[in-house]
């Protein structure tokens, strides 16, 4: 067994002082160096690779932002066609419809205090944008009640024309200086035409 001052002879304590610091200088160099290469460099990795994420996110977030307006844009012109549509249906349906068109006629006429004489639907005759459903129909009535039915039948909700109109007044008929009119016309409605249908 070694002498307690052998032992004390190679121990920290005999090392010179600039040894010591050189010791401690590098014991902490080391432990510097392994905190960096085990904590530091990893979080700075991580920092970095969550930095670069959060970019990614923010510009698919932009273009996310940017595609809801885009969205609501169009849900909107969307809407907005679906409503012209739906008007454009009721006033060039895509079925005929005549029962529904000879009940307006009739009303209108009732409305005019118009006496119809004929209503005589003729046949339907195809364009290439449309097709034409035409009426034939006489009323008798003063001028101004058939006025009154042109300008009802311009505000019904479907496209009519008043075609090939022909006015008779006969001075003999008057009644308390009023002549009544005798007036036959066409009376012409619309339809879209069925896929395949229309002239070529």
């Amino acid at each position: 067994m070694a002498p307690p001052n052998a032992a004390a002879k190679g121990s920290f304590a005999t090392v010179p002082t600039a040894g010591k610091i050189f010791i401690l200088i590098l014991i902490v160099s080391i432990v510097a160096g392994g905190y960096y290469l085990a904590l530091h460099m990893s979080l700075a990795e991580d920092l970095e690779s969550a930095q670069s994420r959060h970019r990614t996110l923010e510009t698919e977030y932009g273009e996310a932002q940017r595609r809801k307006q885009e969205f609501l844009r169009v849900s909107q012109e969307l809407t907005a066609r679906e409503g012209i549509d739906r008007r454009n249906k009721e006033i060039l349906p895509e079925d005929a419809e005549m029962a529904a068109f000879l009940d307006d006629l009739n009303r209108i006429a009732e409305l005019s205090n118009l006496s119809l004489q004929t209503v005589e639907p003729r046949p339907e005759e195809a364009e290439e944008l449309y097709t034409r459903l035409p009426v034939s129909l006489s009323v008798r009535g003063t001028f101004h009640e058939v006025a009154k039915f042109t300008y009802a039948a311009s505000q019904l909700r479907r496209a009519v024309n008043l075609e090939d109109i022909r006015l008779d007044a006969t001075r003999q008929d008057a009644t308390d200086g009023v002549v009544p009119l005798g007036v036959s016309f066409t009376a012409t409605t619309f339809r879209r035409p069925v896929a395949g249908e229309g002239t070529p």
